[in-house]
């Protein structure tokens, strides 16, 4: 174990105090930014939003006696960023066999797996992550199943044990995938250990209905008097089936081309089941109006393509053209290394249309709003929760470097007194 991930793990949770942050430019991202702004905390929760200088009719921001005070001129405040697409933990550093503990690649349906239950808290991406100004993630499991598990979303907090990491007012999720990854992973040698054998798209829908039509009659299996036999015993995969059937899970779908992304439609439609957000997407900008109908959010990258064939018609525009048709778009990481650098992942899109908003949004409330947490994170409003990142400059420079970071207040990373932040 490394001595910087030892330091975290031991490390007692700061006490709750007041905290001032003033004089910052607040990119709150729910309206215009505070040029002159100051945030006060308390007991983990934003207290208050406002001017840190009086102003004509607008009174300054009072700070409490006793707060911890950090003067932020010249810097830039914004909510933590949030990854709504994450293998850390599950793909822990370093890589290796050891460690691959995100593909339950046995068979194609295991919704009964929890990524959580992979997550090595040791993993040292996680520190860096906190040094990059990212305070929660999801973590999914990986892309091999056409249903592959529940995901967990956590806030990076510094702990020993997961449950104290966990958004405990996260819905659950879980991870869906349709294309070239499970009809890979599922032809041949370990295709013939399994009951399905997939070697085409056919294939992966007829065994998505024949699995979401083995549920609804186990459901009315579940129903049957003791006279009639009584009902069959527990099935963990169905019974999570039933839930996404019924709403009670978000569904995130791993997915690339245009047909994929249509042909789920037509099963959920068929079941009657909500797709929460597509997982990379890179042909949505072809369909966004079916996607926008279909209350569908867009978790996507900004540039990668064409490393493989599905990703070969990506377009950077993706994101851009999918937000002026009013689909909100989250930035994601699928990535260890890109997740320490989200806000210049999400600066690349102003080269191609979006605005600053937009860019911010992308990686902190619209995201939120794809995990369903926005009540409690994404922007800086008072009420919610004190995750926050403070930038030495705006967050879209490319020259930028996260200062400090703190989650539900307790101040998570600081780069003047923590080696990790030389690694960025």
């Amino acid at each position: 174990m490394s001595p910087l991930v030892l330091l975290a793990l031991l490390s007692s949770p700061a006490s709750a105090h007041d905290l001032a942050i003033r004089h910052a430019t607040v990119l709150t991202a729910a309206g215009a930014p505070l040029l002159d702004g100051t945030v006060i905390v308390h007991d983990g929760v934003i207290a208050a939003v406002g001017a840190s200088v009086a102003t004509g009719t607008v009174p300054a921001v009072t700070i409490p006696t006793g707060a911890d005070s950090i003067d932020a001129t010249g810097m830039y405040l914004m909510p933590g960023i949030i990854d709504p697409h994450s293998h850390m933990g599950d793909y822990s550093w370093p890589d290796g066999v050891g460690h691959n503990d995100g593909n339950e690649a046995t068979e194609p349906f295991t919704p009964r797996i929890w990524a959580g239950d992979s997550i090595d808290l040791e993993d040292p991406a996680f520190p860096l992550a906190r040094a990059g100004g990212v305070t929660t993630v999801q973590v999914l499991p990986g892309s091999a199943n056409l249903i592959g598990g529940r995901s967990a979303v956590i806030k990076l907090r510094p702990r020993r044990t997961l449950d104290e990491m966990l958004f405990k007012a996260a819905p659950p999720g879980i991870k869906m995938a349709i294309g070239e990854n499970p009809k890979r992973v599922y032809t041949g040698e370990r295709g013939e250990e399994t009951d399905i054998q997939i070697q085409t798209r056919m294939g992966e829908f007829a065994a998505l209905r024949r699995e979401f039509q083995a549920a609804l009659d186990y459901r009315e299996a579940r129903k049957r008097p003791a006279a009639q036999g009584g009902p069959p015993p527990r099935d963990l995969d169905l019974d999570v089936i039933l839930d996404i059937l019924d709403g009670k899970i978000l569904v995130h779908l791993h997915c690339y081309e245009t047909n994929d992304i249509l042909g789920m439609y037509r099963i959920a439609d068929q079941y009657g089941f909500h797709i929460q957000s597509l997982q990379h997407g890179l042909e949505a900008y072809k369909i966004r109006d079916v996607v926008k109908a279909h209350g569908t959010m867009l978790a996507t990258f900004t540039d990668w393509w064409g490393f493989k064939i599905e990703a070969w018609d990506a377009i950077p525009q993706n994101a851009v053209l999918a937000t002026q048709d009013g689909i909100p778009v989250s930035i994601h990481s699928d990535s260890a290394s890109f997740v320490q650098r989200l806000n210049i992942e999400a600066a690349k899109m102003l080269r191609y249309g979006w605005t600053e908003d937009d860019a911010l949004k992308s990686i902190t409330l619209w995201p939120a709003m794809m995990l369903g947490v926005q009540s409690h994170v994404g922007t800086i409003e008072v009420g919610k929760d004190a995750d926050l990142a403070l930038y030495d400059k705006d967050p879209f420079s490319v020259y930028s470097r996260c200062q400090r970071t703190w989650i539900d207040g307790e101040q998570v990373y600081d780069r003047a007194t923590t080696p990790v932040g030389g690694a960025l």
